[in-house]
């Protein structure tokens, strides 16, 4: 007894010497990490599935908004392009890579976009005077065959068709003009210009303005308000997106190769010619505001000057720009337009530059005393 209690005893004392192992609760730190990483991961999935649309929810995470939170994002993975897209961006890509030949007699071709007679015939004509060989004129009359009294434009009207404004008869007029123009391999750079229209230097610096130009001078902005992008229709999709949808005016000034990927484009021509006009779904798209502006963004951005060597008085803010009186026309007129600064500076070759060759409206009561006032 005395020594199987002894061995008891025995061995509960070494039981209590040893040292007892303690009772620990389960760590949670591990838990909370996994639900930490597992939130912010659906944070940032949901994010890119499900861009936000407004800045209120990005300034929530970040004072400086959306930039950040799409820095953290992978970048969207590119559209595969259509065979129609890549068939015609073969053709652009070998258009604008072959380098422009300057001929011996290299000249501007004078695209006029008019309905009938062109009221200052006798105001082109002193401009042109005494520089035969450096210029080519066309004349696309809609309504009827115009009546010259320049020399110059005897025998220029090309074939024409009706032109209804806002509709994409009017891009079809300038394609038809660009058409003609380009039979012609001295013609390097062309110029659209309207009835309207008045040159504001004299030949020599409108010459040297335009063929040592490094670029084409096509008006492009984008237009966030309802009378811009709130014309694009979804049905240009998937060659056209919003975000790639500009304005701009349509008297353009191209060189030779823009003009030949112009007249080449069938598949973003074929887009805004079925989806962009006047009362499709509730929209007012004006397919010569939007056309050439938008094209020349996708294809060739760094290729245009963004501005057009044609002024237009828009400050009246009404569907037409202002046009201009007998008694509006002065010296004080055509030198603030000669000297207008845009928001951005008029680069030319980088340097900076007047931003205008040519003014329109005028009205045709303005052909003599702009004569006068401008005396090339």
């Amino acid at each position: 007894m005395k020594g199987a209690q002894a061995w008891r005893l025995g061995s509960m004392g070494d039981m209590q010497i040893l040292p007892g192992s303690r009772h620990r609760p389960p760590s949670k730190r591990p838990i909370w990490i996994i639900f930490l990483v597992s939130l912010v991961s659906l944070f940032l999935v949901c994010a890119y599935i499900y861009p936000p649309h407004g800045n209120a929810a990005c300034y929530m995470f970040s004072s400086r908004g959306c930039k950040v939170l799409t820095n953290w994002l992978p970048p969207a993975p590119a559209r595969e392009l259509t065979d129609e897209e890549i068939a015609s961006h073969v053709v652009f890509r070998d258009i604008l890579n072959t380098p422009s030949v300057q001929s011996e007699n290299s000249k501007i071709a004078f695209m006029f976009l008019t309905p009938s007679s062109l009221p200052f015939e006798k105001l082109w004509d002193m401009f042109f005077r005494g520089h035969e060989g450096k210029f080519s004129v066309y004349v696309h009359a809609s309504k009827e065959k115009p009546v010259h009294v320049s020399h110059y434009f005897l025998n220029r009207e090309i074939r024409s068709d009706e032109v209804v404004w806002g509709k994409i008869s009017m891009v079809d007029a300038e394609r038809r003009l660009l058409a003609h123009a380009l039979k012609d391999p001295d013609n390097q750079h062309f110029v659209l210009l309207s009835e309207s229209c008045v040159p504001l230097h004299n030949f020599d610096y409108v010459y040297n303005y335009l063929m040592h130009a490094n670029m084409s001078f096509v008006d492009c902005f984008m237009d966030p308000g309802p009378h811009g992008n709130g014309r694009y229709s979804e049905h240009m999709l998937p060659e056209v997106e919003k975000k790639d949808f500009r304005k701009g005016a349509q008297w353009f000034s191209m060189r030779r190769q823009h003009a030949l990927i112009v007249l080449s484009d069938s598949l973003y021509y074929s887009r805004f010619r079925d989806y962009c006009k006047p009362g499709l779904d509730g929209k007012n798209c004006i397919a010569d505001e939007h056309y050439v502006p938008t094209f020349f963004h996708m294809i060739d951005p760094g290729g245009i000057a963004n501005w057009s060597v044609t002024h237009v008085d828009w400050s009246e803010r009404k569907w037409h720009p202002k046009s201009y009186r007998a008694q509006d026309v002065t010296y004080e007129l055509l030198k603030n337009i000669t000297s207008e600064v845009q928001v951005q500076p008029c680069l030319w070759n980088g340097l900076r530059r007047p931003c205008y060759l040519f003014a329109r409206k005028f009205y045709p009561e303005t052909v003599d005393k702009l004569m006068m006032l401008l005396n090339f």
